[in-house]
């Protein structure tokens, strides 16, 4: 019997425990393998995680580049479809102003439309849609939410904020779509001018209108004559005004005595041009360019340079004016008259109806009137502008007629007619064609002689009497040399006759008046009496202040430095220079 062998190498003392002893190589291959597959699996492991990581970063960065790069193709998207995404241009060309202050201009917004049947809740939607927007009218909202309709439009041209905020409601049955809407950056500060569009960006007032079709070809903006500087000091200081006095309205302007454009027109009160649906008939209305008044003693500016021009009245004439006229069952009178003989250029100063008068019949009736037309008064003012307002003007013209309508009474013209006309007076004699669009450089305005240049020189110094002297006091801008003349006058009433307590209180006034550039006019409609001013409410406390501090910021502004007064030789009214001496007959 053969004994058993030992295997050599080892003792079975020295195997590995459990470890069997008829297969000697195995727990050597068993240890090798475990660690090969534990290597293997967490190499695939690494692969499989960078490889997330790799497309992870390629996402965020393709939607980087998508977010950057292709910004014009996205739009927000509500449970509805958008238009075709595409790069936005503006439909309808912008409004600026003459230094290129953008006035109006069309930019991309969002429009909000539901399809009622697709809300499950429409009082509910109604409700959060009104606190999200709080100019939407409830009510509106929830008649037309809750209806059985498919398609309601709910708001166009939402704010960014606006549109953010629907988003976040999430309701079904919203949707918004790409819209573009006008926007009027200065507000009411120019509504009047430039006007408003409807919904479909179609013209309805102001230069909006009256420049519809050049608008809408959206290439080239309009460049007006207004300067947003005069306008917003014009707006500031006739407010100011209206408030101090607690008048009903106003109205300004400021125009170039030489090239006839207009750097500022307000009328008060306004309204804002993103909502004139919401503005009253009044706010709407443009006082400066439409509405027409009697502008009292003004006029007597365009009558007494009738009467200089035609040569029938000389500076050196004088009238008794202790006696009041008496036509008929009406009498003339003056407003604390100095019951006198006084020279012409006292009657203008002291501002005499009874000294006018008689220089109105010296003038005679024909003559009177055809200055008046020349001077463009008995006609609607040519401008850009839709809203232009007639004159009123006695039908038949008596005698009577000329006497009333020498001093400011029997005549309601719009402000606009009297800037023009006033401007003439000053300029040396010529009619100007005003306008709201800025004139190219060289560009000769369109005029016409109305009165000669000495006729102009001495209406310029009968002017400046006025505020040294006269009514004008407080219009008086130091170092800017301002002429002008004063005018109230009672408001008519509905029923026939005027007013007594309801009066127009009017300036008109140039500077500098020996060498005018710009001509202002002021307005307060239906001013009252205040303590300060002790119970009056006439021009010179109403209306003359404030053409006094509207020259004092504009001339600064308008490259005007104020000159030293003492360079100025303060005329005496019964001292008329020896240049302004003798008759001056102009051709007609």
């Amino acid at each position: 019997m053969n004994e058993p062998r030992e295997p050599k190498g080892r003792h079975q003392g020295d195997l590995p425990s459990g470890m069997d002893l008829g297969q000697p190589e195995r727990w050597v291959v068993g240890l090798d393998g475990n660690r090969k597959q534990a290597l293997e699996v967490g190499r695939t492991r690494l692969i499989l995680t960078g490889l997330l990581f790799a497309f992870a970063f390629l996402a965020v960065g393709f939607r980087l580049v998508e977010l950057s790069w292709l910004q014009n193709d996205m739009a927000p998207r509500i449970a509805g479809t958008m238009e075709a995404p595409g790069e936005w241009q503006a439909g309808r060309a912008g409004i600026l102003d003459r230094n290129g202050e953008v006035l109006a201009a069309n930019l991309p917004t969002m429009a909000l439309y539901a399809n009622p049947r697709e809300l499950r809740d429409p009082i509910e939607v109604a409700d959060r849609l009104a606190e999200v927007m709080p100019d939407a009218i409830g009510e509106r909202l929830r008649r037309d939410l809750d209806s059985d309709r498919s398609f309601v439009w709910v708001k166009r041209c939402l704010s960014p904020q606006e549109s953010s905020a629907v988003i976040r409601l999430g309701v079904p049955g919203l949707h918004l779509q790409r819209d573009e809407c006008r926007f009027y950056p200065h507000g009411e500060l120019v509504s009047h001018v430039v006007g408003f569009t409807d919904i479909d960006d179609r013209g309805l007032a102001g230069m909006e209108r009256a420049f519809d079709a050049w608008l809408a070809g959206g290439e080239t903006p309009l460049q007006l004559s207004l300067d947003l500087r005069v306008q917003h000091v014009l707006a500031e200081e006739l407010q100011a005004a209206i408030d101090e006095f607690s008048g009903v309205g106003g109205a300004a302007v400021v125009m170039d005595a030489d090239n006839g454009e207009l750097l500022g027109m307000v009328s008060l009160p306004s309204f804002d041009p993103r909502m004139p649906g919401r503005a009253t008939e009044e706010q709407r209305f443009n006082r400066a360019a439409l509405g027409v008044y009697e502008v009292g003693s003004v006029l007597k500016s365009f009558s007494t340079a009738a009467a200089l021009d035609s040569g029938s009245v000389t500076l050196e004439d004088g009238w008794d004016t202790s006696q009041p006229i008496r036509v008929a069952r009406f009498t003339i009178n003056d407003f604390r008259g100095k019951n006198r003989w006084q020279s012409v250029p006292e009657i203008f100063q002291n501002s005499s109806n009874i000294g006018t008068v008689h220089m109105a019949m010296t003038t005679g009736t024909e003559r009177l009137r055809n200055y008046l037309d020349d001077f463009g008064l008995l006609d609607p003012a040519s401008l850009e502008l839709p809203e232009r307002g007639r004159p009123m003007l006695p039908n038949p013209w008596r005698e009577i007629n000329t006497m009333t309508i020498s001093y400011g009474h029997g005549i309601a013209l719009t402000p606009l007619q009297v800037t023009r006309a006033f401007a003439a007076l000053v300029n040396g004699g010529e009619l100007v064609q005003p306008t709201l669009i800025k004139r190219l450089p060289g560009e000769q305005a369109p005029r016409e002689r109305v009165i000669s240049e000495r006729t102009s020189e001495q209406m310029r110094w009968l002017l400046r009497l006025v505020v040294l002297h006269g009514s004008g006091g407080n219009a008086d801008a130091e170092g800017y040399l301002v002429g002008g003349k004063t005018g109230t006058a009672n408001k008519l009433s509905p029923s026939g006759g005027y007013q007594k307590d309801k009066r127009i209180a009017s300036f008109a006034g140039a500077f500098p008046i020996d060498d005018p550039r710009y001509v202002v006019f002021f307005m307060v409609d239906e001013p009252k009496p205040t303590e300060r001013t002790y119970g009056f409410a006439t021009a010179g406390w109403v209306a003359a202040p404030g053409v006094g501090r509207v020259i004092s910021r504009l001339g600064p502004m308008l490259g005007m430095p104020p000159r030293p007064q003492a360079e100025e030789q303060r005329p005496d009214p019964l001292l008329v220079p020896a240049r302004l001496r003798g008759r001056s007959v102009a051709s007609r």
